[in-house]
């Protein structure tokens, strides 16, 4: 898994809208770049709820919002628009990005993982726990409380 003072990997990989991402085009902003296992699930749909509700406040504070699953880009479509989610969500469905960042379960599914990027992308921070609320509380704990 990629570890705290590494810098994140550059990728690219489709949308929901299946338009090319590549991480990269985001440099020089902080990044909140989470993977979760499984779109419109239950612990999945708290987590993007959760940053949604709270997205504003991040890109008051110059920080985007990345969200990536194993899933089709046709899944994350249908999730983005159930739930409005403003930021982009990344169709992995190879699990090509999964893989780099070591965060790939033998189930063949992502484990949850937020991963916190400064500017230069380098790693400052990083979440692995199942249960969605750690990663929104540690982001709003980074990003928004910080002086």
């Amino acid at each position: 898994m990629v570890a705290v003072g590494e810098v994140a990997p550059d990728f690219e990989a489709p949308l929901a809208d299946g338009k090319s991402f590549r991480l990269g085009t985001l440099k020089g902003k902080p990044v909140i770049l989470y993977f979760y296992p499984k779109a419109d699930t239950p612990g999945c749909t708290i987590e993007a709820q959760g940053f949604r509700d709270r997205y504003a406040e991040f890109r008051a504070k110059g920080v985007e919002i990345v969200g990536v699953s194993v899933d089709t880009t046709a899944d994350q479509h249908r999730f983005q628009e159930k739930y409005g989610l403003p930021f982009p969500l990344v169709a992995d469905a190879g699990a090509t990005v999964a893989k780099r960042y070591g965060v790939l379960l033998p189930q063949g599914v992502a484990n949850r993982v937020t991963f916190f990027l400064d500017p230069e992308h380098r790693v400052v921070d990083r979440v692995e726990d199942r249960s969605p609320k750690p990663h929104l509380d540690r982001a709003v704990e980074r990003f928004l409380r910080a002086g």
